[in-house]
């Protein structure tokens, strides 16, 4: 067997020493770039993830100023090898000194120096910015001070991250404090995401490239002196393996998070601790303002609820937009658009008559907000406006607002609105119905579809137009008016299935805005004609800029979409002094043994709440109670496909070194198993970190080993195992298994020695995978041909 030159040993750590010194010099300035850009892109995304609580880029600028600060700091501590304290030192003094640059411009000179109020609100920002961002209903205002919590949150994380990118060997160390950011963004956002995809792949792909070149960029250790032209070579195959084998583990993460992306249930809501403290809005817990028409119209008929000023002419005043039909009221959904707290630019690009409108609350006291046309931006003015701000909510689908404290007398705000003209009736000829998402109306009465049709082709309507002008035309011709007032013919109120199921099976069909606007909106919606009824008030002329509220102008009317024009108002009740011709629904004071007499008329006070509140009592005992099983399920099924994405590349690793350790103990030729067992306990020294030769002899590897694990067991399993390959005749099995339970007790040793980090580390470490094999292997059949040649000659 050959020996190595003398002081080849000593040689080639001190080769190995300087070829990493001069290769590190100049890719020290290109890691520093690398390290710094991809901590930069990995604190990118929780910058994002700001926007919906700010509703725009406010956040960007405290978030981003904080960012770049951070890394300034992180980099200038590694220069100057600042400790703990000094990099600490220097957070909080940028903190104090570009706040009232990034966090409170308003407080500051210009914008930009710090005041004495700018250093009052950056102090008292660092306890109190949390708990204030998290009561505000999103989204918040800049100058509440919020902008202090991007930009403290983003200071800090950026000084961590970057400082650990720097100084640590592992790169992926740094990953922690990035993936702790976005974590506590979240936590601090809103339910709504602000890009989930976008964010999930900048995040993916920057952590695993930026690992994947720091890992390639990893000189490589070698024990064996090679030329600078070989060396060459090797540093390419060792960055090609080290690249390849990276791509395969991206390639099966994502395949695996693709899959759990699609198990996962769609439409999932983010829970955060804003929901906590500040429940999501639901809508469904205020009833239909329709349930109260006809206490407005008997008790408040002349009672001024509320003055509106500044309408224009024709405008008429909401209280609410309502297109869902539970087969008991008509009630309000979110069902086209959510309610969202007030902000600017509600009204978007709607085009029309603009209007500053304000209001006067009188003796209106509900939650529905009192609005016209399409509401831009609103104020309330008062003690409680602010108050009255945060507790208002507003849908610009719908034109429908929500005061969850109510409104009350002396109560006042104005609002900037678009009032959209009334197209002309040639216009609508020419126009299509729009395709709108509406609730479908449940337990809608039976024989509402067949009027429908027979007014249609009565009317010869073939344009969408003509359709709602028959619908419309039939009741307003074969209806009759009535509230069911005092002195008034007898009118139920309610728009129940069973109060529309009769009105329409009457001979003489009577009721009042509440019951027509109904009926032309269920037998629309019967025939395919997008339709949703609207309360509110509106005065007969139109044609004044005041209006006062009373029972006497609240009317019900119904809207159509239209393609081009938008909801168009319908209104479909038969003129007020149309009286039913037959007088025989008149209730009597002296019962009369008339067979069709009908019954007395129930008290409408006590019947009509009851019946809309014991409905949703209904509904609500109706649903399912395993809803919260399915959002454990879906909670569980995404965590294990998380789990199962992060323990992908992991999971892989062990199959790949179990199914390597299976093919060398089950070899076909006996000497490969011996060899086999001798290549396993050398990869598992790798993958503990223990310094291997590559391509030196087994005997020279067994030195080295010796030396580090104190084990003297390595050098006779050396010379059995080139016994086993060498010597004369095939090992027995007797002896492959004797020797492979020797390599087995060495890698015990081995692993009773580490800690339990290392021990973690050695199972997923790649190192013994990307080990140059061609090198040791040629090397080995090279000494192979030498030691049999001398045993043919010594024969």
């Amino acid at each position: 067997m050959l020996a190595p030159p003398a002081g080849s040993q000593a040689a080639a750590p001190s080769r190995r020493q300087a070829r990493a010194a001069a290769s590190a010099a100049p890719r020290e300035p290109r890691r520093w770039a690398l390290d710094l850009g991809a901590v930069a892109l990995l604190l990118l995304v929780p910058v994002i993830g700001f926007w919906p609580t700010f509703d725009g880029p406010l956040a960007l600028l405290p978030g981003l100023g904080g960012l770049i600060l951070g890394l300034g700091i992180a980099a200038l501590g590694t220069l100057q090898r600042w400790g703990v304290l000094l990099l600490a030192a220097a957070t909080v003094v940028a903190y104090f000194v570009f706040g009232g640059l990034f966090a409170l411009p308003h407080t500051a000179l210009a914008g930009v120096v710090p005041t004495g109020e700018t250093l009052r609100g950056l102090a008292l920002g660092v306890v109190t910015s949390w708990k204030s961002l998290l009561t505000t209903v999103a989204p918040v205002a800049a100058e509440d001070g919020h902008l202090v919590v991007p930009y403290l949150m983003l200071l800090v994380f950026a000084v961590v991250t970057g400082s650990l990118a720097l100084r640590v060997r592992q790169p992926a160390w740094a990953l922690l404090p990035a993936v702790a950011c976005l974590a506590l963004q979240i936590a601090l956002g809103t339910s709504e995401p602000a890009a989930p995809v976008v964010q999930g792949i900048l995040l993916a792909v920057v952590a695993i490239v930026w690992l994947t070149v720091r890992a390639a960029w990893a000189p490589a250790r070698s024990a064996v002196a090679l030329s600078s032209g070989t060396q060459h070579i090797e540093d390419r195959r060792h960055l090609v393996r080290r690249v390849a084998s990276a791509a395969g583990v991206l390639a099966v993460a994502a395949a695996v998070g693709g899959a759990s992306t699609l198990l996962a249930p769609p439409h999932e809501v983010r829970y955060v601790i804003r929901d906590v403290i500040i429940p999501p809005f639901d809508i469904r817990q205020y009833p239909s303002p329709m349930q109260d028409f006809r206490i407005y119209v008997k008790d408040f008929s002349d009672t001024p609820l509320f003055t509106v000023t500044g309408l224009p002419a024709g405008a008429r005043v909401r209280l609410g937009t309502m297109d869902a039909y539970s087969g008991v009221v008509y009630n309000v959904s979110d069902s086209s658009s959510a309610f969202t707290p007030l902000r600017s630019n509600m009204a978007g690009d709607v085009e029309g008559t603009p209007a500053d409108v304000r209001v006067e609350i009188g003796e209106y006291g509900d939650v529905w907000l009192p609005d016209a046309g399409y509401v831009d931006a609103l104020e309330f003015e008062g003690e409680r406006a602010d108050a009255l701000r945060r507790a208002t909510y507003y849908n610009p689908a719908t034109g429908t607002g929500v005061v969850r404290t109510g409104l009350r007398a002396g109560d006042a705000y104005t609002f900037r609105a678009v009032v959209p003209p009334r197209p002309s009736d040639a216009d609508l000829a020419a126009d299509r119905f729009a395709a709108v998402d509406l609730p479908r109306p449940v337990a809608v009465p039976e024989r509402l579809r067949e009027i429908a049709a027979d007014a249609i082709s009565k009317q010869k309507a073939t344009t969408p137009f003509a359709k709602v002008e028959a619908l419309r035309t039939h009741l307003m011709e074969s209806g009759y008016f009535s509230h069911g007032l005092k002195d008034e013919q007898y009118s139920l109120s309610g728009h129940g299935s069973a109060r529309l199921s009769t009105m329409a099976a009457a001979e003489q069909m009577v009721g009042d805005d509440e019951q027509y606007a109904a009926l032309l909106a269920l037998m629309a919606r019967e025939v395919g004609i997008p339709a949703r009824v609207v309360m509110g008030f509106h005065a007969e002329d139109a044609s004044g800029s005041e209006l006062v509220a009373t029972g006497g102008n609240l009317h019900a009317w119904v809207e159509v979409a239209f393609e081009d024009a938008g909801w168009v108002a319908f209104d479909t009740t038969p003129d007020e002094d149309k009286e039913p011709k037959d007088q025989t629904t008149q209730p009597k004071s002296d019962p009369q043994p008339m067979p069709l007499q009908p019954p007395p008329p129930p008290n409408e006070d006590a019947d009509e709440p009851p019946l809309v509140t014991d409905d949703r009592k209904a509904e609500e005992e109706s649903e399912p109670t395993p809803g919260y099983l399915g959002l454990v399920l879906a909670v569980g099924g995404i965590s294990l496909g998380t789990i199962a994405l992060l323990l992908a590349p992991f999971v892989i690793i062990g199959g790949i070194k179990a199914s390597r350790r299976r093919k060398r103990r089950e070899a076909p030729v006996p000497a490969d198993r011996i060899s086999g067992g001798w290549d396993e306990l050398m990869d598992r020294a790798v993958d503990y970190g223990r310094g291997v030769p590559v391509g030196a002899t087994r005997y020279e590897q067994s030195a080295q080993l010796v030396a580090i694990l104190d084990e003297p067991r390595v050098q006779s399993l050396a010379v059995r195992a080139d016994a086993g390959v060498f010597g004369p005749g095939e090992p027995t099995q007797e002896e492959i298994d004797a020797f492979w339970a020797e390599v087995d007790g060495v890698v015990v040793g081995m692993s009773k020695r580490a800690s339990v980090w290392k021990r973690l580390r050695a199972r997923v470490n790649l190192r013994s995978l990307t080990q140059s094999s061609r090198l040791a292997t040629g090397v080995r059949s090279l000494r192979t041909r030498i030691a049999s040649a001398a045993g043919e000659s010594r024969r």
